[in-house]
């Protein structure tokens, strides 16, 4: 198990906490995958600010697993922040992704996928600065180097 991290979620980088209550704020960060991750591995891609209510937003990532039968699993959620409990598939517990291209709404390889899970109840607001992560569970069955990126839409109190 490895934490991998981008710059965006490195501990110097404050989260953005918006210009007033209500107005629109976006977190966002990306990962550029060059080895094939595996199994619990944790790629920490972006920060909230305490208080952050979570409305929506998507994650990207492309084809990684070129296999005919593809095996990649990967969930996007966030660990414990010292107030909020983890829950490392609260954005998304997407199975298998087989970043095949679907004609009509995808011309290009790859996944891009609305953020879900706990949010399909409504918003999910954060009681501390929390790291948006994706968590591997299984790991591709024949690696292609990516990029995973996602973008959290959310209001600051």
């Amino acid at each position: 198990m490895a934490t991998l991290a981008s710059t965006r979620a490195a501990s110097t980088r404050a989260p953005y906490t918006g210009l007033g209550a209500g107005n629109l704020c976006v977190a966002y960060g990306h990962y550029d995958l060059s080895a094939n991750p595996t199994a619990a591995d944790v790629i920490q891609l972006c920060r909230l600010p305490k208080g952050a209510v979570v409305l929506g937003g998507w994650v990207s990532i492309e084809d990684i697993d070129s296999n005919a039968t593809e095996e990649v699993d990967i969930d996007l959620g966030y660990p414990a922040n010292g107030v909020d409990i983890a829950d490392p598939d609260a954005f998304g517990n997407f199975d298998v992704l087989t970043g095949d291209a679907v004609a009509g709404y995808s011309i290009v390889a790859g996944s891009h996928l609305p953020l879900r899970g706990v949010l399909t109840n409504g918003p999910l607001t954060l009681g501390a600065e929390t790291i948006v992560q994706a968590v591997v569970n299984v790991d591709a069955a024949t690696f292609a180097a990516g990029t995973i990126y996602a973008v959290i839409l959310y209001v600051t109190p």
